[in-house]
């Protein structure tokens, strides 16, 4: 048999039946649920921000320690840097000290029977006095190792020969003659060692060892040796202030 539904149309319920109720419940579940999205977000913003803090906090206070202790240590790092400029110092002074023992023993084995020295002198640096007083004839100043030589000759033919020999030295660069006199020759030579004897030639020369190294670094040296006290000065201040300023924090915190 087919069903028959006896209940009047107007009080039936279904996808038919008027909505009671209304929006306004559906409008305050919207609300609701606003109101929870923006209180947890606010929640969420603050954990955030706390957490924010307390890590510049734990930054600053990691800061203020390791700044300390760059303050306690900064006259050990001065004090390597001092070492270490010194070592340098010794080591450039090893490396540019020069060999006269060398030199002088080729000077001895280079000078000619005929020739015989009366003034020998040696400079490290600088323009070289020559003997006499006089100029080195080189052509300006000497910042080289030089030697400054006088002596007596046979003739200027031996004087000659003995700047020929000078040559053969290891290391020579240049030999300047600063005179050549003959005996009898304009008597410059009478009453000296060399005017006894006939025709023989006074001489005054500078030989000269441009590429041989030359210490620079006294200037240095000094500096660093009259900036370490500076140094260690401005460390034990600044060790003195970071440990007040930490005292005055401990007290503030007491």
């Amino acid at each position: 048999m087919r069903p028959v539904n006896l209940i009047p149309p107007e009080l039936r319920r279904g996808e038919h039946a008027s909505l009671r109720t209304g929006p306004l419940v559906y409008i305050l579940l919207g609300v609701l649920v606003l109101v929870l999205v923006g209180v947890t977000a606010v929640v969420l913003t603050g954990n955030e921000i706390s957490e924010r803090k307390d890590e510049v906090a734990k930054l600053k206070a990691e800061d203020e320690v390791a700044a300390a202790r760059a303050a306690h240590l900064v006259s050990y790092v001065q004090f390597q840097q001092m070492s270490e400029a010194r070592v340098q110092t010794v080591q450039s002074l090893a490396d540019s000290r020069f060999d006269w023992e060398r030199v002088l023993r080729e000077l001895a084995l280079v000078l000619p029977a005929d020739v015989h020295l009366t003034e020998l002198s040696a400079s490290a640096g600088g323009a070289a006095e020559a003997a006499g007083g006089k100029e080195s004839g080189l052509g300006g100043g000497l910042a080289s190792p030089s030697l400054s030589l006088a002596g007596c000759a046979k003739g200027q033919r031996g004087v000659a020969a003995f700047i020929t020999a000078l040559k053969d030295i290891d290391g020579v660069t240049r030999v300047g003659v600063q005179s050549s006199t003959v005996s009898g020759e304009g008597g410059e030579s009478e009453g000296s060692e060399c005017g006894v004897q006939p025709g023989a030639a006074s001489f005054s020369m500078i030989v000269a060892f441009d590429a041989a190294p030359v210490p620079q670094i006294e200037a240095a040296s000094e500096a660093a040796t009259e900036s370490a006290p500076e140094q260690a000065e401005t460390a034990s201040s600044e060790t003195s202030e970071s440990s007040s300023e930490s005292s005055g924090e401990s007290s503030e915190g007491e």
